[in-house]
């Protein structure tokens, strides 16, 4: 029963012995995470990657590469979700606000006296110019945010 046991231990030490292990850095920039054999900024994080197959290598400067397109892939993923959503959410406000203005608008096919109609129509324009003038600001700010979305994608596209 020794025997088992230490034919077992010196296996596990060979193995050991064979492990190669490599470390790289990880920097969060403006422009997205990038992968290095060096700290390439002051919050540079270092990782280790452990191989303990003895036939394999360690990655050379290519992994470093793949990182970064497996990465900068992963942003231009995500920045596209985000202008799909972001335009989506101008298509609600647009049906919001045309819900709003119909709603307005009906309120002037009713029967009603001569006084009476031009008091609703005042009231009417006053609130149709209000849902505008809300509707535009909301819009302001979904168009800023669409159109910085779309830059941040071209520059990480090209």
């Amino acid at each position: 029963m020794k025997l088992p046991l230490k034919l077992l231990l010196m296996f596990f030490f060979s193995l050991n012995a064979n492990a190669e292990t490599v470390t790289y850095f990880k920097c969060t920039t403006d422009r997205g995470i990038v992968f290095s054999q060096f700290p390439c900024s002051a919050n540079a994080t270092q990782h280790t990657i452990t191989t303990s197959d003895p036939k394999a290598n360690a990655p050379s400067e290519q992994h470093y590469k793949t990182l970064n397109n497996i990465e900068r892939t992963q942003i231009i993923k995500r920045t596209k979700h985000a202008l799909r959503a972001k335009h989506h959410e101008k298509a609600i406000l647009n049906r919001k606000r045309d819900s709003a203005v119909r709603d307005e608008q009906d309120k002037l096919t009713k029967l009603m006296n001569d006084d009476r109609r031009k008091k609703v129509v005042r009231q009417v324009t006053k609130k149709i110019k209000a849902i505008n003038k809300s509707h535009v600001k909301a819009m302001k700010g979904l168009e800023k945010e669409i159109s910085m979305l779309e830059k941040r994608l071209k520059r990480y596209e090209n």
